[in-house]
């Protein structure tokens, strides 16, 4: 599909689109954007592996297995995750981190969005994504430090090619589609992984991205890890939609439905919704079906507003145990390389409680220095009249 200077795209180009499909997938174009009737799901919760025909996929929405050796490493991932989830949680009751959302029960999610990428894609976390920033590669010392209260984001977004994790719900899904954008009109082979919650699905910002990523034709993957709340809104009080990955086709794109405590069917859809965007098919919508097993931070008491009850049904579907229990069956997994991986994981622990628990020089003049590229009078004064404070308490030490 091309895309003119003048921002309009051709009169023939929904005609193109499903000429592209009927040739590749040998289904209609509608056939093609809708999800598959059944939600991917390649794994039971107990770790048995479903029958073929059981694991939702149909013409057009046909997944392979992920090879032995992604599996193991998405494991590794997945154990490290729900550590580094635990550790942070103790951490914040010791005061060293001033808040923390955890994704203790969706780590699967974020490994598959991070493991799916190479490494000239672009990610853009939300808030809860630290595990998939983490799967980066990105320091988890520097991927916390936004949690304890500091002034900066702690990492370098270019380094990694991961946007700073989004407070403002949604806002990134924009930053995502315009380096998609950029990327395309350099000609670079570029994916964007654009991460966000049910709520976000609520948002002005969610429509735009979507749309302008769908007219533009970009190579972008909206993950939408759907947990069933918005902080207490359950999602019946947001959408009444047959699914938000039916969300997808009105904006002319392809949308998907995964188990999303199913590593083995998230990495398998990742990859090819990746493949697929790289290959100039446009962008894309995965919706994963999830749970947040604790608050949506630690200042939300979310025994509030989601039953016991309900919990206690999404624990039986841990996606950790559902891996370790499936990847032993297949006999990948045996003591040697689990007290490997723990002890990995606690190596992670234990970096991210010695860096936390230093202290960091306070600049008080930081104040000021980063606000205006060239300082306004008011805060010239006010810089200068707190320097002044400074220098007398430091003669009068």
């Amino acid at each position: 599909m091309t895309i003119h200077a003048d921002h309009s795209a051709p009169e023939t180009a929904v005609e193109d689109q499903a000429a592209d499909v009927r040739t590749k997938f040998g289904i209609s174009v509608e056939d093609y954007m809708l999800p598959a009737r059944h939600q991917i799901q390649m794994v039971n919760p107990d770790g048995t592996l479903r029958p073929h025909d059981e694991q939702g996929t149909e013409p057009g929405h046909e997944y392979p297995t992920p090879s032995d050796a992604e599996l193991m490493a998405a494991y590794e991932q997945l154990v490290v995750g729900r550590r580094v989830n635990d550790q942070n949680s103790a951490l914040v009751r010791q005061g060293r981190m001033a808040v923390y959302p955890s994704s203790h029960g969706q780590e699967a999610c974020q490994v598959a969005a991070a493991m799916c990428l190479s490494e000239g894609d672009w990610l853009f976390p939300t808030y809860r994504d630290a595990v998939a920033v983490m799967t980066r590669g990105v320091d988890p010392v520097e991927v916390m430090t936004i949690f304890r209260g500091d002034w900066h984001g702690g990492y370098d977004p270019k380094e990694h090619n991961v946007g700073i994790q989004c407070t403002p719900l949604t806002t990134q899904l924009l930053h995502a589609v315009g380096v998609a954008h950029a990327a395309k009109l350099r000609g670079e082979n570029t994916v964007v992984m654009a991460m966000c919650g049910d709520g976000a699905t609520s948002e002005g910002d969610f429509h735009e991205a979507l749309n302008f990523a769908a007219v533009f034709h970009l190579p972008v993957i909206f993950f939408v890890q759907n947990n069933k709340y918005a902080i207490s809104v359950p999602l019946s009080h947001q959408s009444v939609a047959p699914s938000l990955a039916h969300k997808a086709v009105g904006y002319g794109m392809a949308g998907e439905r995964v188990d999303g405590n199913d590593l083995v069917a998230l990495l398998a859809v990742m990859d090819r919704a990746v493949k697929l965007a790289r290959e100039g098919s446009g962008p894309l919508l995965i919706e994963a079906h999830t749970y947040r097993m604790q608050a949506h931070t630690n200042a939300d008491d979310a025994t509030r507003y989601r039953p016991d009850s309900e919990v206690a049904e999404w624990q039986a579907k841990d996606p950790l145990t559902r891996m370790k229990s499936y990847l032993a069956d297949k006999g990948l997994l045996d003591d040697a390389a689990s007290n490997r991986i723990a002890e990995h994981a606690e190596a992670v622990a234990t970096k991210l409680r010695e860096g936390l628990g230093e202290e960091v020089p306070v600049q008080p003049l930081d104040l000021f220095k980063y606000v205006f590229a060239k300082p306004t009078p008011q805060l010239k004064e006010q810089s200068d009249m707190l320097a002044g404070e400074l220098a007398r308490e430091e003669s009068a030490k």
